[in-house]
């Protein structure tokens, strides 16, 4: 039998943790190691439990979660999923906080078992715990530091693109996607002169929260995407929570209920595909770190469609999956690490 995957829990609320370890317990990969109502708590047992993930609350006694993972990034770097208790406030850019400093996901808590959704609200952690337990983590770095990392860049590529008319751009991401956004879009000024839509898998109740927080680090607006939306430079056009996000040939935003495509939705492949039939070679397409395949499909289109597309490097990549997908399927004309993406866009243009 496979062994179970140790979860470390921190959690102030004695109801809420009691909650979070019955929801692990009954998950047959999963078994909890430890239950702790503090940061301190979890520091000091850290090495002597060694767990394989972290749930981690953020408003903590004391040490608030967000230091703690900082210091757990720092000292035994150790996957790190954040159980949010709202949406709506403070705690929701706390939590993108802790994206960036280096938690994995953010998932919403739950109330009780009697609450509506409870069970599909359970089912989402233990699976994001179990998936995010094969993360192999590092030691974090300080997010403004540079560092040199090997790049594989095709020189015809680049004269390609900087011969074409461009007018859009189009991100796909998941796990580790929100810092690789704010490091790849901190990069371009405000008035950078072409629209940018995103594609960043995420729980629907989050999107909003994520897209004011982006916002608010980064130089060009960035907004929720809306249906019937015509794109405008300088803006960051952010898939909503739940929904596919495409652009017509007139630059026009469509939203969509429709179907998830390879189990995601939005899907960063049908982002790509519509720019590739809406305007060809005038886009770049851009695939960062996550979790799976999606986008890979899609970047192939848009690069067999005369665009320029971008894959990021292995060396940069939280999760080297979506990525490496596209790179298999020869979708990515150049592969870089996420401290050269930014610069990279804006050399691409006349």
């Amino acid at each position: 039998m496979t062994a179970r995957v140790g979860v470390m829990i921190v959690e102030d609320s004695t109801v809420v943790r009691q909650l979070l370890a019955a929801t692990i317990a009954r998950d047959p990969r999963l078994a909890v190691v430890s239950a702790v109502g503090s940061a301190e708590e979890a520091l000091a047992l850290l090495d002597r439990v060694r767990p394989d993930v972290i749930s981690m609350d953020i408003r903590l006694p004391g040490m608030d979660g967000l230091e703690a993972i900082r210091r757990i990034m720092a000292s035994r770097p150790t996957p790190i999923v954040v159980i949010a208790d709202s949406v709506n406030d403070a705690s929701l850019r706390i939590s993108m906080n802790a994206l960036r400093a280096g938690a994995l996901s953010v998932v919403e808590k739950p109330v009780g078992v009697a609450t509506e959704g409870y069970e599909e609200m359970a089912s989402t952690i233990c699976t994001q715990l179990y998936i995010m337990s094969e993360v192999a983590v590092v030691r974090r770095r300080d997010i403004g530091q540079p560092r040199p990392m090997p790049a594989t860049s095709d020189p015809a590529a680049d004269d390609l693109a900087a011969s074409a008319r461009l007018s859009v751009i189009g991100i796909g991401t998941s796990t580790g996607g929100p810092p690789a956004l704010a490091r790849v879009l901190g990069a371009l000024p405000s008035d950078f002169p072409l629209p940018i839509l995103v594609v960043q898998h995420m729980g629907a109740s989050f999107m909003e929260g994520f897209a004011a927080w982006l916002d608010g680090i980064v130089p060009p607006r960035v907004v929720i995407g809306r249906d019937g939306q015509v794109v405008q430079a300088g803006h960051v056009y952010v898939a909503p929570g739940g929904l596919h996000l495409t652009m017509t040939a007139g630059g026009i935003l469509r939203t969509s209920a429709a179907p998830p495509l390879a189990g995601q939705r939005p899907s960063a492949t049908l982002l790509f595909q519509s720019l590739a039939r809406s305007v060809g070679a005038g886009a770049v397409g851009v695939l960062l770190t996550g979790m799976g395949e999606d986008g890979a499909i899609g970047l192939r289109d848009m690069r067999e469609a005369g665009a320029y597309t971008i894959a990021e490097h292995e060396s940069s990549a939280v999760v080297y999956g979506m990525p490496a997908a596209a790179v298999r399927l020869g979708a990515a004309r150049v592969t870089l690490p996420l401290d050269l993406i930014g610069p990279k866009l804006k050399a691409l243009l006349p």
